[in-house]
């Protein structure tokens, strides 16, 4: 498969069969989702982003709720090969016993229902389908898998990463006095730490001062907090992992974010990068409280 600067997945298979959740896992992956995309339309997309110097990964979702435009399906993936488009086709399929319960339980219609039963319904839909599952490069028969198995098996598949390699901790200072953030996962308030704003030369620094820093760090409660909590976080992971979540957020919240949870926040992210963690780390109000202390300064 030649590169090309796009990447496709295309995902398909039986109604019913968790493209859904397949397109949910593949957002989380940094896919950009795009939902029953007529076939014909997807020679066009390819050409528009080939001039794109931005890399951009597309994952597509096409299906027989395209009714008229379905049959379009197995041309269009030929020409997709035939472009030297990077690409993939994923087709999800699944039990026919389970499908009728799925259909059951969510009481939605299937998108082929005219005459006759669920069961034929589905008959037909594998015979449409029947052309698309020889092209297809990935097969996942997802009978017995819950949502989050079947977004690991898609990390597997398409990364080579287990899922527990594909989260992110998400690290952010803030200070309280702007408000705590709506997105954190986890909140902790170092507040309760020796504050360096009070100290003349250093209170119009920041935690990324290096003066700053190493008084934050050198105190035994500072060194206490750090580990421990450190390794609250690091046993939270798995479980986090299991549940499908690929970023955690851990708010570090101080007065004023611009000392403690800043240095305490850069310290964390070291220690999860010397361990192979995947994260970042970002601070919310440290350009507000530079902003701050400009205008005190004029």
């Amino acid at each position: 498969m030649s590169e090309t600067n796009v990447s496709f997945i295309i995902v398909t298979g039986l109604s019913g069969a968790g493209k859904t959740q397949a397109m949910k896992a593949l957002e989380d992956l940094d896919y950009f989702c795009i939902d029953n995309l007529p076939p014909s339309l997807l020679p066009k997309l390819v050409e528009i982003q080939a001039t794109n110097h931005e890399k951009r990964r597309f994952a597509i979702a096409m299906d027989v709720r395209g009714q008229e435009h379905f049959q379009d399906l197995s041309y269009a993936l030929k020409w997709l090969k035939s472009s030297g488009s990077a690409y993939q086709v994923v087709f999800l399929d699944c039990e026919d016993r389970i499908l009728v319960r799925r259909f059951s339980e969510t009481r939605r219609r299937h998108p082929l229902i005219r005459e006759g039963s669920i069961y034929d319904s589905i008959r037909h839909e594998r015979g449409l389908l029947a052309e698309v599952r020889e092209l297809a490069h990935v097969i996942i028969d997802t009978s017995l898998l819950k949502p989050v198995e079947l977004k690991a098996h898609l990390n597997s598949v398409l990364t080579g990463k287990s899922i527990h390699e594909l989260l992110t901790i998400d690290i952010m200072s803030f200070g309280y006095k702007y408000g705590v953030p709506n997105d954190a996962d986890i909140i902790f308030d170092v507040r309760f730490l020796p504050n360096p704003f009070y100290i003349p030369e250093m209170k119009h620094l920041t935690g990324e001062d290096r003066s700053v820093a190493n008084f934050v760090l050198q105190w035994p409660q500072t060194k206490e907090f750090i580990a421990k909590f450190y390794e609250l976080l690091a046993s939270l992971i798995p479980a986090y992992c299991e549940e499908g979540k690929a970023r955690l957020t851990v708010g570090i919240g101080c007065t004023g974010g611009q000392h403690r949870s800043v240095a305490i926040s850069n310290e964390l992210a070291r220690r999860f990068a010397q361990d192979k963690i995947a994260n970042r780390v970002r601070h919310r109000d440290h350009s507000t409280a530079s902003m701050s202390l400009d205008t005190m300064h004029t």
